[in-house]
């Protein structure tokens, strides 16, 4: 089994904690507890949408997509790498162009179904949905 690379650049862990706090985490001493700076509030992120998800645990056909991706193609269907807006507001907030998405194929459907991997380019993140965008699990390249 082929490990892609971009799974070194991303602990799951790291990810959680920025997405919980809103940037980097820092251990300091304090004399004083210190109050937030500010709520994090649903609009700016939805962590209760995204899970985590092992490798391992994708179905066949994700880790083909995976490595479609891995590869640059060629893709199954026209929509394949193009931008995901996050409309659904499930996935962290960026900067337009930051997400694109890719059909996970599912048997016996004949049309492109509601699988996908969603890519984030800034730390090669990929985000797996069985749902159609109702839902997001993180993948695990470490499990």
């Amino acid at each position: 089994m082929r490990i892609p690379p971009r799974s070194r650049f991303l602990g799951a862990t790291a990810l959680a904690a920025a997405l919980i706090l809103g940037g980097p985490v820092a251990a300091t001493a304090s004399a004083a507890p210190v109050a937030p700076a500010a709520p994090v509030t649903a609009a700016a992120y939805s962590v209760t949408a995204v899970g985590d998800i092992c490798y391992s645990a994708l179905p066949s056909q994700a880790h083909d997509t995976l490595d479609l991706i891995e590869a640059g193609g060629p893709y199954p269907f026209p929509q394949d790498g193009t931008v995901f807006q996050n409309r659904e507001g499930e996935l962290p907030r960026q900067s337009s162009g930051y997400y694109h998405e890719y059909t996970v194929i599912t048997p016996g459907s004949d049309d492109r179904g509601a699988r996908r991997i969603v890519t984030g380019n800034k730390n090669q993140e990929d985000y797996y949905t069985a749902d159609h965008y109702a839902s997001f699990d993180l993948v695990d390249y470490g499990c």
